[in-house]
């Protein structure tokens, strides 16, 4: 899992017309729990946003005024109308104890139905996974090139040494579609066969037609 540093600042004023002041300040309110503790901070909105709005999951060394503390995200609040963060909660985490993150799915490789004129469908963008935090990933990552139109990836296909991923083993993460385009390459070729078994089929006929004229007319 990549690393990221964060650093804040702790807070004194716990409630809503304190986090109020704190927003307009350019900052954000959060909680740091799952240690002996909570923790109440701020840190900056454009340092929280780096790691927020980004596609990639995070081990954050998080320092608050010199306390130091490895952490994750673990609930982001936004704003209903600006999709601003509002709110943030860390959970601290420990080597050997089992945490829940969601990692992002990503895939490698061109499948051979995509060759083919299909699409590749990629139903879930993270996946829940469960386990120790030095054994979770970057990321899940799937190599599609050996899919054919109509295959599909589940979760059962998917192993991640020593984490388990939380979803029934049925649930289909990826899947090659066929396309209009598929479709009519398939029509297509069926109309040429057809075509040329017909050809093949009136050029016996014909061939046969003379043998039968020619014996007539030698009688």
């Amino acid at each position: 899992m990549k690393t990221a540093s964060l650093s804040g600042s702790p807070r004194e004023n716990v409630g809503k017309k304190g986090a109020s002041s704190i927003r307009k300040s350019g900052s954000v309110p959060g909680v740091l729990y799952g240690g002996q503790e909570q923790t109440h901070f701020t840190v900056e909105e454009n340092s929280i946003n780096k790691l927020v709005f980004n596609p990639d999951v995070f081990y954050i060394e998080l320092d608050i005024a010199g306390k130091k503390a490895n952490c994750i995200l673990q609930d982001i609040q936004f704003h209903p109308v600006t999709d601003r963060i509002v709110h943030i909660d860390l959970l601290e985490v420990f080597p050997g104890k089992d945490v829940r993150v969601n990692l992002p799915l990503r895939s490698e490789g061109t499948a051979q139905g995509v060759i083919n004129g299909g699409r590749i469908a990629t139903l879930f963008r993270r996946v829940p996974v469960k386990g120790p935090i030095e054994k979770i990933p970057e990321a899940i990552t799937v190599d599609i090139s050996p899919l054919i139109i109509g295959s599909t990836v589940r979760v059962r296909d998917l192993n991640i040494e020593g984490c388990k991923i939380l979803l029934n083993e049925s649930v289909l993460l990826i899947a090659c579609k066929r396309t209009r385009l598929a479709v009519a390459d398939d029509v297509l070729e069926g109309e040429v066969d057809g075509e040329a078994e017909g050809a093949e089929g009136d050029s016996e006929g014909a061939e046969g037609g003379a043998e039968e004229s020619t014996e007539g007319g030698d009688a």
